[in-house]
């Protein structure tokens, strides 16, 4: 005797019946869920996204020519390999407008995680070997409370540490060395 199918919920489709306030991420073939982030996590975002953005985006005091969005979901692979960085950015000239929907299917130059206890693990060991592998330019690791900011680049598939940056010292790192400002801003 056979069985009837069963109409279970594809992982894609169980991330986008995830409450408001829970974000959700699709790595390894697992539904990775986290709440929004708490107030240092949101604060040190939000301040570097107003660095970034006026030279960066708006071309105010820099070169322009990015897109820096706070929180894009990137779907490396549709439905199926699914991210939400703190933080990401693009050059124009590989992603000329931004998509319509919420899906980011281009991968981005730059993404900045801002670690949390909850999120920290996840965020080094799946999520920065998985923006390797589809080849993610630079990535940046926020962490508020060791007040620190670890910068990778991308070398031939693998990450090269470029700095670690603690406390206050002046951040003017690539891709965004056109500018430089306090680490400290990050820390309330």
């Amino acid at each position: 005797m056979s069985r009837p199918a069963l109409n279970l919920p594809t992982l894609y489709e169980q991330l986008m019946d995830l409450p408001e306030n829970i974000t959700g991420e699709i790595i390894d073939g697992e539904l990775y869920t986290q709440p929004r982030p708490a107030g240092r996590h949101g604060e040190a975002g939000s301040v570097m996204g107003m660095h970034l953005g006026p030279p960066f985006r708006l071309g105010n005091g820099g070169p322009g020519g990015w897109w820096i969005l706070d929180e894009p979901e990137i779907h490396f692979v549709r439905d199926t390999v699914v991210v939400v960085p703190d933080l990401a950015g693009w050059r124009r000239e590989r992603m000329p407008n931004i998509p319509e929907d919420h899906r980011f299917e281009v991968v981005p130059d730059w993404v900045c995680e801002i670690l949390s206890p909850s999120t920290g693990k996840k965020d080094r060991a799946k999520k920065l070997p998985l923006y390797a592998r589809y080849g993610v330019a630079h990535a940046w690791l926020v962490d508020p409370l060791a007040q620190t900011l670890e910068a990778f680049s991308l070398h031939e598939g693998h990450w090269l540490l470029v700095a670690t940056l603690t406390d206050d010292d002046p951040v003017s790192l690539a891709p965004f060395d056109a500018i430089t400002f306090s680490l400290a801003d990050l820390w309330v």
